[in-house]
């Protein structure tokens, strides 16, 4: 039996030699949004339809196994997520009262920038009918929404929401929202008439929602 006599350490076996679903784990334990299929693929040096049928297989696992947390597919990608029937304990445990809230005019610019996407914050305040760059900077802050180029004709910036907003919605993509002409038919005429050159609100008065207090937790 042959010796290694060149002193050097044993060298870890490379990615491609790992047990695919325990990897899977390992790396999802870790990341702070939600992994796509591709990237993992491309990290875990396998083909993307091996990554996609092992995420499937620990997700139907973990249901079977009625473990307190589940293997999610959601805004284009994967992340562990504790399960909805535990939610109660968890709440106790890490939010003790400190949920983040939005205000109702927060929760307003929100939906319009979530339905009319890219938009521009002219255009938002036109539907909501009040100035809404304070809401919008908070938006900003937060990382629901983000800038999206600038709108040709006028050069204003456009904002849209991003993957957060989707992962805090629950949802796979933005095709999921709820269709929204059923409650807003009046939508798309309210923001014509007011970009024609009749606004329904004062540009250069304060920005409206700034005393709202009313909140609501997303």
């Amino acid at each position: 039996m042959s010796e290694d006599t060149t002193g050097a350490p044993a060298q870890p076996p490379g990615v491609a030699g790992l047990d695919l679903g325990p990897a899977l784990e390992a790396v999802l334990m870790v990341v702070d949004e939600p992994a796509t299929e591709e990237h993992l693929a491309k990290i875990l040096e396998r083909p993307r339809r091996h990554v996609a049928d092992a995420l499937r297989a620990l997700a139907d696992q973990y249901t079977a196994q009625g473990r307190g947390f589940e293997l999610r597919r959601i805004a284009g990608g994967w992340r562990f997520y504790s399960r909805p029937a535990y939610a109660a304990a968890v709440e106790r445990f890490v939010l003790d009262g400190q949920q983040a809230r939005l205000t109702q005019a927060a929760l307003e610019t929100l939906a319009v920038v979530a339905y009319r996407q890219p938009v521009s914050r002219s255009r938002v305040s036109a539907v909501r009918g009040v100035n809404c760059d304070g809401v919008m900077r908070t938006l900003l802050q937060r990382g629901l929404v983000q800038e999206a180029g600038a709108e040709p004709e006028t050069g204003a910036i456009l904002y849209r929401t991003t993957n957060y907003f989707l992962e805090r919605m629950g949802l796979r993509g933005l095709d999921e929202l709820p269709e929204l002409a059923p409650f807003l038919p009046e939508a798309d005429a309210i923001e014509a008439e007011t970009l024609e050159g009749v606004p329904s609100f004062d540009p250069d008065a304060p920005d409206a929602d700034a005393d709202d207090t009313t909140t609501t937790e997303l």
